[in-house]
C-alpha cells in the first residue's frame, strides 16, 4: 500500500510510523505497547478497505478516530501536533468536541 503525501509524493505504508507517533502521544500515559500495535494494525486494515492510495490525511484520521477511544490526553496530544494547535482556544475547542454528547431522542 502507497501513501499520498500532501506534496503528492508517494511513500510505501509504514506501520511503525503510526506506532511512534502514538507512542510519543501517549508518553506517560496507560497505553500499552499490544495497544499500540493493535492501534496501528486497525488503521492499516480500515486504509486497505477504504483506499489502495490513502493521503497522509486519511491516515491521520484514521489515527485519530481510534485513539479517541483509547485515551484522551493521547488524543489530544496527537491532535494538537497533527492539526497544528496554534494556541489554548484550539485545545479548548478539541476539548469540546471530544466531551460533545447530545441528548437521547425521546420518543413521544
Amino acid at each position: 500500500m502507497w501513501v499520498v503525501k500532501r506534496s503528492g509524493q508517494r511513500e510505501p505504508f509504514d506501520r511503525s510510523k503510526i506506532v511512534d507517533g502514538v507512542r510519543a502521544a501517549s508518553k506517560n500515559r496507560p497505553v500499552t505497547e499490544d495497544d499500540l500495535q493493535d492501534l496501528a494494525q486497525q488503521v492499516e486494515e480500515a486504509l486497505r478497505v477504504e483506499s489502495g492510495e490513502p493521503t497522509t490525511q486519511q491516515v491521520g484520521v484514521a489515527v485519530l478516530e481510534r485513539l479517541k477511544t483509547l485515551d484522551d490526553v493521547a488524543y489530544l496530544r496527537f491532535a494538537s501536533v497533527y492539526k497544528g494547535f496554534e494556541d489554548l482556544g484550539d485545545f479548548q475547542r478539541e476539548v469540546g468536541l471530544l466531551t460533545k454528547t447530545t441528548e437521547p431522542k425521546r420518543h413521544r
